[in-house]
Parts: C-alpha cells; sequence; structure tokens
C-alpha cells in the first residue's frame, strides 16, 4: 500500500461559493429529505489552511434509510464512497469532481452539534484556529496510511479545542 500525503492549500475565498452551488444542487435534487445543509470541515473557516475539498453537512431523517436519499444524489453525479453504521449510521458520498465530501447523518445525532460548534468557534477564535492550523501543517508532513489516520492524529487537539468551545458556550 502507498503512503498518503496531505496537501494543505490557504484559504481559498471562492470555497463558500462552491459550497452555495452545492447547497443549491443539493436542496434541488432532495428537497424536504434535506432537514439540514451546512458547510464544514477547515473550508468553512475563513483564514484556515485546508484539504481543497469541501466538507457538507446533510442532516435527513435517517441517514441509514439510503432509498430516501441515496437515488437522488446518484441522480446529481454523487456516488456512495463510506458506510459507518457503527458511527452514528455515517455515509459519506463524493461529489462530482470528487471535490465534495457530502457527510450524511440522521436528525438529532450529537456529532452534528459537535462539526457545527467547533467550526463556530474555529471562526470566532483566531488563537484556537492558529493552533489547529499549526497542527495540521505539522501531521501533513508526515506521510500516512490512509487520510482517516491523518484525521485522527489531530483527534487530542481537536477534543482540547471542543473542551474550550463547549466551556465558553455555557
Amino acid at each position: 500500500m502507498s503512503l498518503t500525503e496531505i496537501q494543505l492549500v490557504e484559504y481559498d475565498p471562492l470555497w463558500p461559493t462552491v459550497f452555495e452551488h452545492e447547497r443549491i444542487r443539493l436542496s434541488k435534487a432532495l428537497g424536504s429529505v434535506a432537514l439540514t445543509i451546512e458547510h464544514v470541515g477547515s473550508t468553512s473557516v475563513p483564514g484556515l489552511v485546508a484539504k481543497p475539498i469541501i466538507d457538507i453537512l446533510l442532516l435527513v431523517a435517517d441517514s441509514a434509510d439510503e432509498t430516501a436519499y441515496v437515488p437522488k444524489l446518484e441522480a446529481i453525479n454523487y456516488v456512495m464512497k463510506v458506510r459507518e453504521p457503527d458511527w452514528h449510521q455515517h455515509r459519506m458520498l463524493k461529489g462530482p469532481g470528487q471535490k465534495v465530501n457530502l457527510h450524511v447523518f440522521s436528525d438529532r445525532c450529537p456529532e452534528i452539534d459537535r462539526m457545527l460548534l467547533f467550526r463556530d468557534w474555529l471562526r470566532r477564535n483566531s488563537e484556537d484556529r492558529r493552533l489547529y492550523e499549526q497542527t495540521k501543517r505539522q501531521l501533513a508532513k508526515q506521510k500516512w496510511d490512509t487520510v482517516q489516520d491523518y484525521a485522527d492524529a489531530k483527534s487530542s487537539v481537536v477534543e482540547e479545542i471542543l473542551k474550550r468551545a463547549r466551556s465558553n458556550s455555557d
């Protein structure tokens, strides 16, 4: 197996526009099936370096009920890539051009609040944004078996930042 290099790029002010374009496509394709569509991940935080892939959070009533949404997504060229029934019934589809990761979760899933809290905190807190960026840059210098291994290596810093975010949101 070849090792994976993590490519980080400087923040691109076009990322919100790319997200908005996809949000509209997803809304039209899914209609009321889409309970929430949010831009998440590093590309959603102005000024933060990121892998040049737009992460989108899609909230549906039941992510395990793929018949309710996957055919509609496939019709607009999304492809199922990940099924994680043991982790919040998470599904991940790749969008057109492979520059979009669509993360699907069920209504009331705790991971949704976690993702949005992390995004919103990094948008407001320059010190934690810098800490996260330094961590990402340091880890990106290494080669990884998978991109998930890189993501997992950031976990302790993410949890440290989330702890501060939670204590400041009370």
